[in-house]
């Protein structure tokens, strides 16, 4: 199986699943507990129907849209995700160099393996950073002041990982952070050559952005979930996310909203945008899926501010239903981190026209000429 025969996410899902050792596939692959959230995530867009028109006259359709202040070419864009490196020996760049081509955002995490200047100076595209609120807001600070000078356009801070959550596949496989060699791992990384090679004769392993604040950036004993659970302050309260939103000064998001609640608070503490999104399912077990969601926060503050649907995405309609339902936008991570994993850029770049042709023949199946006219009259709930 190569680059050329993946044509959809369980194509991608398959190329990396060859190419990567067991325990870095499975933490791409994995949720928490029982994996019930992680499944509906995708699931819940079954639950409704597109509805077109015809003879509409659609020609080529305009899939632009405007997020965080900056027009992108396609209702998409790469969610924040961590480390990166461990999928492909480029990372982030990889990722950042993909998403400008397409004229989309690219999101950096707190926890990449590249440098926030690094980002700046391999990519012109739109970026957008993820902020953590650590205890030593002297680190908090340093981020947001970093991605002011680098000229990072929008910022969004993630609400819904106080603790880690309890991913199981990662101790059955002996996933770690840096990867180290155990009993589990032994086999699955002798069997991956060319990841070990380049895994090895690459820069050093670390929290890039973090690393010279504390020495968790780069010498983590165990885990990724060590980092989180000791750096993080599970007492971030509404006050820490409105002195960041003030902070920043820019177009700015909370990530993790799933209710309506959250989503009109988000509204008064002066944010522009919320990414409705439960982690890819790798927190809160048994949650409610983003799709879910979309519609009642949409009816009672879509007009206040912009709707991003992250999490469960892996068709061109899945984000058309999720437009009609109320959201400005889409985000995923699992799905390029799939494609990442399987060829590097051009696995990234694939994935994008992939979704860039579906959401393009689907409008035209819809009968819709642009973004705007996906509406609720375009899709009807089965229950």
């Amino acid at each position: 199986m190569n680059l050329k025969d993946c044509h959809n996410f369980s194509d991608f899902r398959k190329l990396a699943k060859k190419n990567l050792p067991s325990p870095i596939f499975h933490y791409i692959d994995g949720g928490s507990d029982d994996e019930v959230t992680l499944r509906r995530n995708t699931d819940a867009f079954n639950d409704c129907d597109l509805v077109p028109n015809v003879l509409a006259s659609v020609g080529k359709p305009d899939l632009s849209t405007t997020v965080f202040g900056k027009k992108i070419d396609m209702p998409i864009f790469l969610s924040p995700t961590a480390m990166q490196r461990l999928y492909h020996h480029e990372g982030d760049k990889a990722s950042a160099r993909a998403a400008e081509k397409f004229g989309t955002f690219y999101s950096m995490s707190t926890m990449a393996n590249t440098t926030i200047e690094e980002i700046s100076n391999v990519s012109s595209g739109p970026k957008l950073f993820q902020l953590y609120v650590h205890k030593d807001t002297g680190i908090t600070d340093d981020l947001i002041e970093r991605c002011k000078r680098a000229n990072f356009d929008g910022m969004c801070l993630t609400v819904d990982t106080l603790v880690a959550g309890n991913r199981e596949k990662d101790h059955r496989t002996g996933f770690t952070t840096p990867p180290k060699l155990t009993l589990q791992s032994l086999m699955s990384f002798a069997m991956h050559p060319k990841w070990v090679f380049n895994y090895l004769t690459h820069e050093k392993f670390s929290l890039a952005n973090v690393a010279t604040k504390t020495d968790k950036g780069t010498n983590i004993a165990k885990s990724v979930i060590e980092y989180i659970n000791e750096q993080y302050d599970p007492a971030m309260s509404w006050k820490d996310a409105e002195y960041c939103v003030k902070k920043w000064g820019k177009p700015f998001a909370l990530k993790g909203v799933m209710s309506v609640e959250d989503a009109k608070r988000a509204i008064d503490i002066g944010c522009t945008a919320i990414m409705i999104s439960n982690h890819g399912g790798r927190q809160l077990d048994g949650s409610r899926s983003p799709f879910d969601q979309v519609k009642e926060i949409s009816d009672a503050v879509g007009d206040k501010l912009e709707i991003i649907l992250d999490g469960g995405i892996r068709r061109g309609t899945h984000v058309l239903k999720a437009l009609a339902a109320g959201a400005k936008a889409c985000s995923f991570g699992r799905m390029f981190l799939f494609a990442l994993g399987a060829a590097g850029q051009p696995g990234v770049e694939k994935l994008l026209q992939n979704m860039h042709d579906e959401i393009n023949r689907n409008m035209v199946l819809m009968g819709c000429k642009n973004l705007s006219e996906l509406n609720r009259s375009k899709i009807i709930y089965r229950r």
